[in-house]
């Protein structure tokens, strides 16, 4: 990589240090809503206006996305000497296409019904905020680039391309962002707009729904039941 070269630079900008940007807004960003807001850390769920084929939706679409997200995160951060005893790079890319094919095909079926849902109910449609809808939207296009990846596969069976990727997961926990960048360096355009991607969701974290996503509410397994009545007049 030619560090000179204003091209080389973008992308060590975009590969190696915009994600660093994006992890630390979304750690204080968490960090200052918290503080300042609690009220608004929540799932913001529309059941309550309408549940017609919503469980459905859901279920589909959080079942796919949690495959997904431990799927990339367990196979971004594994060290390939930990696994390739076991199993080969070509094995874990195989076995990566096909259980992330049909969590990612899941997860696209239930987000499509939910946009539908979001768009077309004038109820939820009205209550919903510019910043709920735009999320849908580009998790819809996050989630298609993804499985967009999946028809380059007979072009990258030798695991070559998926070590390249998760070297530059590892390399940028380790902080070396200018050698993370450049094993990307020759990533296809649909991978690296899925990295891009990928790393802006994370910055979108504290302003959005997706907040939710790092809560851990177990404390209500235990709480008291609560009836709720209404108030005749």
């Amino acid at each position: 990589m030619n560090t000179t070269n204003p091209e080389d630079w973008l992308h060590v900008f975009l590969f190696g240090i915009y994600p660093y940007i994006a992890l630390t807004v979304c750690i204080f960003g968490c960090w200052a809503r918290f503080d300042l807001s609690q009220y608004t850390w929540r799932a913001g769920s529309s059941q309550m206006l309408s549940d017609k084929g919503m469980r459905l939706a859901s279920n589909l679409f959080h079942i796919g996305i949690i495959v997904v997200l431990l799927g990339h995160f367990f196979g971004m951060f594994t060290p390939h000497f930990i696994y390739e005893r076991i199993i080969t790079a070509p094995q874990k890319q195989l076995m990566a296409v096909i259980v992330g094919g049909i969590a990612g095909i899941m997860c696209l079926i239930g987000l499509i019904m939910l946009i539908w849902r979001r768009f077309t109910n004038p109820r939820i449609s009205h209550t919903s905020t510019f910043s709920d809808k735009m999320l849908l939207l580009i998790i819809l296009l996050q989630l298609v680039m993804g499985l967009a990846t999946i028809w380059s596969y007979p072009t990258h069976r030798d695991g070559a391309l998926m070590l390249s990727l998760a070297g530059w997961a590892q390399n940028l926990a380790i902080l070396r962002p200018v050698y993370a960048a450049s094993l990307v360096e020759d990533a296809g355009l649909v991978y690296k707009m899925h990295m891009f991607l990928g790393t802006t969701l994370i910055l979108l974290v504290p302003f959005t729904r997706l907040i939710h996503i790092i809560s851990a509410p177990i404390w209500y397994l235990g709480r008291r039941y609560q009836i709720v009545r209404q108030k005749r007049s």
